[in-house]
């Protein structure tokens, strides 16, 4: 059997949706072939605990979306298909330190600094954002553009050109957020507060790049909050479905590919549950590397060389999402922390540098950087009246746990027991700021790193953010030194992503940048 359209896209996560969906309003006739039963990839909200709370299963904020090109393209549309956000216009992001130490961030940059306990660092954290926002333009071109690229070449040439700014531009890129932090700042407010941001990203505190992201990652928060689906991320999907439907998109829902067809060197389509989709124009491909080139496509269509990079491109470390339904708030030591969407607990560097390295070193994070998400105090109607809710995330995990950092839990290897432990320290560990919480709890659901490796292929090693982003693996060199390019060696097809440029986060950008490129749009 065969089918032929335009375009076929593989993977209908966030980036395969938008770039069908582009590609379906530039007037292409598009399949999209998904492996899973659903669309959305990491995106889907589901009542895990108990009837009434609905929990965003995986991902929950967009304010890389929002802020970003493809919403730009796409959110009219969107919206017309039910699509709404909740946002915060105060407070947006706290941190708890392990001693209760907190700091919070309102949108108003200027009232974050003013709490800070160094003058010098008031002054210091508003040149940041006021240097980040005069180069803001060229970033985020860059950011979504192909960086091996002429064009891209012309859009760093303002800031090539000022040498000052250029220099101290690279010197972030090179520096960890630790390094950056202690050449910025003199108090511990900054750290304390942005660092664990860097988790977010793929980084940890000792990472290149951090000093780089670090001021991207509190500008974005200050210039566009938090904002989370109203009704849950579920909502995002359901306004793609009907989106794609109304432009003649079809999708295949549990159709995994076996092959990418290839003839004289270029894509012509997939293989499919025996059935040969044909790809007139472009196949587009939101897989990881290893799977791209050495799994769908056959020996003979890719270099030796690129399979061997493709073959040791590297997973970053494992995530863990727990999911707590409570009777009713938390009562924070602060009341503060009561109005904030999303909060961590950590201290800065210092605790979330020792988790990282025990994750890396195959141990459970004796005192983990605990990522709270409190989405009901923006959509309350995510809880039944009077409720409330945890979404609690740890991205300083060991894909394959050999011992545990505090000398407690028996780790080998991920079972549902270990999850479960696991999930009580982390619950302990919040309700140090939350006396009580404990009484609270009605229902816990636990997602394992083995879980979210078996809910998307993507996710190797339980990394849910498309693999390590350190910056031998990022920006010039992502996905591979040899591909860093969305058009691949084969002609024909691209490569979208999360294990593309620019990397993780819920933005869209890779597959708007590869439907702009293949329909002619400037991007």
């Amino acid at each position: 059997m065969t089918d032929q359209v335009d375009a076929v896209v593989i993977g209908a996560g966030i980036n395969g949706m938008v770039a069908a969906a582009e590609l379906a309003k530039a007037g292409w006739s598009v399949e999209l072939v998904e492996a899973s039963d659903r669309l959305g990839g990491f995106i889907a909200t589901e009542q895990r605990t108990l009837p009434g709370y609905l929990h965003d299963t995986y991902s929950s904020w967009h304010p890389l979306f929002v802020s970003g090109p493809a919403y730009r393209a796409l959110g009219e549309d969107l919206r017309r298909h039910g699509l709404s956000y909740r946002n915060t216009d105060n407070l947006v992001t706290a941190s708890v330190s392990g001693e209760g130490r907190i700091v919070v961030a309102h949108r108003d940059p200027a009232v974050t600094a003013q709490a800070f306990e160094h003058p010098r660092d008031r002054d210091a954290y508003l040149g940041m954002l006021e240097r980040f926002g005069a180069n803001a333009d060229v970033v985020g071109a860059l950011m979504g553009s192909e960086l091996r690229s002429w064009r891209a070449t012309r859009t760093a040439l303002p800031l090539l050109r000022k040498r000052r700014q250029a220099g101290r531009l690279l010197r972030e890129l090179a520096s960890s957020g630790r390094g950056y932090l202690r050449g910025e700042f003199e108090g511990w407010e900054v750290d304390q507060l942005w660092t664990p941001w860097l988790l977010h990203a793929g980084l940890g505190p000792d990472h290149a790049s951090g000093g780089f992201m670090l001021p991207v990652l509190a500008a974005t928060m200050h210039g566009f909050g938090l904002p989370v689906v109203a009704g849950g991320a579920g909502r995002f999907v359901a306004a793609f479905s009907e989106l794609l439907d109304a432009l003649g998109v079809r999708v295949r829902l549990s159709s995994p590919v076996e092959r990418i067809l290839t003839e004289r060197g270029r894509a012509t389509g997939v293989l499919s549950g025996g059935v040969s989709l044909r790809a007139r124009r472009a196949v587009l491909a939101s897989v990881t590397p290893g799977a791209l080139y050495g799994e769908l496509l056959e020996p003979s269509a890719v270099r030796p060389e690129l399979r061997r990079q493709a073959a040791s491109f590297r997973p970053g470390r494992a995530a863990m999402q727990v999911h707590v339904a409570l009777s009713g708030p938390p009562r924070w030591t602060d009341a503060r922390l009561a109005d904030v969407p999303l909060l961590h607990i950590s201290d800065g560097a210092a605790s979330t540098g020792i988790a990282c390295a025990q994750a890396e070193a195959g141990l459970l994070p004796s005192e983990p950087t605990v990522v709270v998400g409190q989405q009901y105090v923006l959509d309350p109607d995510r809880v039944p009246e009077g409720a409330a809710s945890l979404w609690l995330q740890l991205q300083e995990l060991p894909w394959q746990p050999r011992g545990d950092g505090a000398g407690r839990l028996d780790a080998d290897g991920w079972s549902a027991e270990l999850g479960a432990a696991y999930a009580e320290r982390v619950l302990d560990r919040v309700a140090r700021y939350a006396p009580g919480l404990r009484s609270l709890v009605r229902g816990m659901d636990v997602i394992t790193p083995a879980d979210l490796a078996a809910a998307n292929r993507n996710a190797m090693a339980g990394d849910p953010y498309g693999g390590s982003a350190e910056l031998d693996q990022n920006l010039l060199w992502r996905p591979l030194p040899s591909a860093a390019r969305h058009r691949t060696p084969v002609r024909g097809l691209w490569h979208i992503g999360a294990s593309t440029h620019p990397g993780p986060g819920l933005a869209g950008a890779s597959g708007h940048l590869v439907a702009g490129a293949l329909t002619g749009r400037k991007t």
